[in-house]
């Protein structure tokens, strides 16, 4: 049976902003890795709007940019949305019964399926399929933004925490 993993880069006031975030080096490795180890990926429509950026090559990149693209174009991908008519390679549109959906690819698959964008998250978190929580915190205050969670923080509780990159900290939760 696959986990679904929910875990974002985020500011220490709890909002998830890529821009305003610069990932380094260690921690971009670490994403490559993270990529790579997943079954697949469920996104919703504003953050796989983003992630396809990673679609095709750009001439400026770096051989880890090379690399997480070719780790994200190779899994799966689902894509909740009801407005997104088409997804692009690798990716199958969700348009409705996302519970079904998402209790099929547990059933069916074996690891760990990542599920990218806060108000996708809650979704998840409500209907209890949301196995683990990974919050990547930043030495930044934001003050304002998409907040990690997109409801009222589901019961937690802490089973692990990790350095990671040059000055993030990785603090994983389970459901209580």
């Amino acid at each position: 049976m696959a986990k679904l993993i929910f875990g974002m880069n985020q500011s220490l006031d709890g909002y998830v902003d890529h821009l305003e975030m610069p990932t380094g080096p260690a921690l971009f490795r670490h994403w490559i890795e993270q990529v790579r180890d997943l079954t697949g990926s469920v996104y919703g429509r504003r953050m796989y709007e983003i992630m396809r950026y990673w679609d095709e090559d750009r001439p400026e990149w770096s051989a880890e940019r090379r690399a997480f693209a070719a780790a994200w174009r190779r899994q799966p991908k689902w894509v909740v949305s009801r407005s997104l008519k088409s997804v692009g390679p690798n990716a199958t549109l969700v348009e409705d019964d996302i519970e079904a959906v998402i209790r099929g690819l547990r059933a069916r698959l074996v690891g760990e399926i990542a599920v990218s964008g806060p108000d996708l998250a809650r979704s998840l978190t409500d209907l209890g399929f949301i196995d683990e929580y990974r919050l990547y915190f930043h030495p930044v205050v934001l003050g304002r933004g998409k907040p990690f969670f997109a409801g009222p923080r589901p019961p937690l509780r802490l089973v692990s925490t990790d350095h990671v990159g040059e000055d993030v900290i990785r603090l994983t939760y389970v459901p209580a």
